[in-house]
């Protein structure tokens, strides 16, 4: 299975890169599905019998279907019970997280949360979480393991937290939030291609372990805590900090989502 996000995809560095309608989005829509493509070719020569690429970013309706490498079946549209991970509860034996990107309050280029700006850091259990770490914790529930990571150096220096098993391939160098210095696509397709070959020696279901865990989210402003805590289970920690607990990293993904939903709705234009 391929979680499939665009921040952390080749050659992206900015708003407009991945913002849905926009001329760059158009652009790079093409360079992300090479990044994928390039990907599912490596796990196949690696011996996967059956990819499926769970788009991740935004709308979930970002790569070219028409372009897709033959191999491959794609997940894509939104409102997924497990969002970036939806079927990762199925008969999956390994995981590449694809274009991925650092957590909210940390460097790295387009680093963020779930939401694009508003949220400041998501710990999981005490510990600062990316996405990629959250999704990770999901995936060890179920005994897959994480085979790959791309994204931008920082990104790739944060998987070896959650994921030290894991390969990775760092497409761009994090010069700031909105530069960076890119990879050319001929040069990470092989490199994703190499890497994807190389990890699927670590494909292969073990027994997962179910456990408790706790989340907590702070937001960049007190009224977007106060809408969240009005969700069952969840409780104000601090003026703009919220924290919930969960018998599940499935159930504590699940309050997530219905979390950061309920935080976005209640942004009002640019006072946030």
């Amino acid at each position: 299975m391929i979680s499939a996000d665009m921040e952390g995809a080749t050659g992206v560095t900015w708003t407009g890169d991945v913002l849905p309608g926009t001329e760059q989005w158009q652009r790079f829509r093409r360079l992300f599905t090479a990044d994928v493509n390039a990907c599912v070719t490596g796990l196949v020569a690696g011996g996967a019998e059956q990819v499926i690429v769970n788009e991740a970013h935004s709308s979930q309706r970002n790569l070219l279907l028409e372009d897709l490498h033959a191999s491959a079946r794609l997940l894509t549209g939104r409102h997924k019970p497990l969002s970036m991970m939806q079927g990762i509860d199925s008969d999956v034996d390994g995981v590449v997280f694809l274009g991925y990107h650092t957590a909210a309050g940390t460097r790295g280029v387009l680093a963020h949360t779930y939401l694009e700006n508003s949220i400041t850091g998501v710990w999981l259990d005490g510990v600062l979480a990316s996405e990629g770490r959250l999704n990770a914790a999901l995936a060890a529930e179920y005994g897959v393991p994480v085979l790959l990571v791309t994204g931008d150096d920082l990104t790739c220096s944060d998987a070896a937290s959650y994921a030290g098993s894991a390969w990775t391939v760092a497409v761009k160098e994090c010069v700031s939030r909105y530069a960076a210095v890119c990879l050319p696509p001929a040069v990470t397709s092989s490199q994703i291609t190499d890497a994807a070959t190389s990890a699927m020696a670590g494909a292969g279901r073990s027994g997962g372990v179910v456990a408790p865990h706790r989340i907590e989210v702070e937001f960049d402003a007190s009224h977007l805590a106060d809408a969240a805590a009005v969700v069952p289970t969840v409780e104000l920690t601090g003026v703009r900090r919220v924290g919930f607990d969960a018998t599940s990293m499935t159930e504590a993904m699940k309050a997530f989502k219905v979390v950061t939903h309920v935080a976005a709705g209640a942004i009002e234009g640019i006072y946030g």
